[in-house]
């Protein structure tokens, strides 16, 4: 059973918390987060109830942040080139090569204040990737696409995505050793 009159009280601080982080803009959060009651409120009476009314605006929601970046990256210029998506840094796995890891980072990640510190200085980091570096980035480790599902979204090949996801994965790290590592 949908309770559309409280969808805004029960569910907008939730949605908007989690399409924040994602399209790193609080406007256009707020913007899809309307735009799903809007499509929850149009598609209410194909409700089926299978899934809760919550988890039904959370899927609305993911798919209205995929359909963004799908529009954002058709203005988006390629990089690289297919010489680059064999990266040395990173093995068939997307994992880094031992040699060329981070450094251990001295760090407690069970401590709640480190956590907090950490996530403040990373999403500063990754607003400094390229436009379509952070997009790729986010569908990949945010929403958890697949390479074919993020290249059919962006209109990008195989090759264009290896390298864009390397070099947002080397970028955050040279911001994160510089501005919340300390490395001796």
């Amino acid at each position: 059973m949908l309770s559309p009159d409280k969808w805004v009280s029960n569910y907008a601080d939730m949605l908007f918390a989690y399409a924040r982080p994602r399209v790193n803009d609080a406007q256009v959060a707020e913007d899809l987060v309307q735009e799903t009651f809007l499509s929850a409120w149009k598609a209410r009476e194909g409700f089926k109830g299978e899934a809760s009314e919550k988890s039904w605006l959370f899927t609305i929601l993911k798919n209205k942040i995929i359909d963004h970046y799908r529009k954002k990256g058709k203005d988006l210029i390629q990089t690289g080139n297919d010489k680059d998506a064999t990266d040395i840094f990173f093995d068939q796995h997307e994992h880094w090569t031992d040699q060329d890891g981070p450094s251990n980072w001295g760090t407690a990640a069970s401590d709640p204040l480190q956590q907090k510190e950490f996530y403040t200085v990373f999403e500063k980091c990754k607003k400094k990737l390229q436009t379509l570096q952070q997009s790729v980035f986010i569908m990949k480790y945010m929403e958890d696409l697949s390479a074919d599902e993020i290249c059919k979204a962006l209109n990008i090949t195989p090759s264009n995505y290896w390298v864009l996801i390397h070099r947002a994965k080397l970028g955050l790290r040279a911001c994160l050793e510089k501005n919340w590592i300390q490395l001796p």
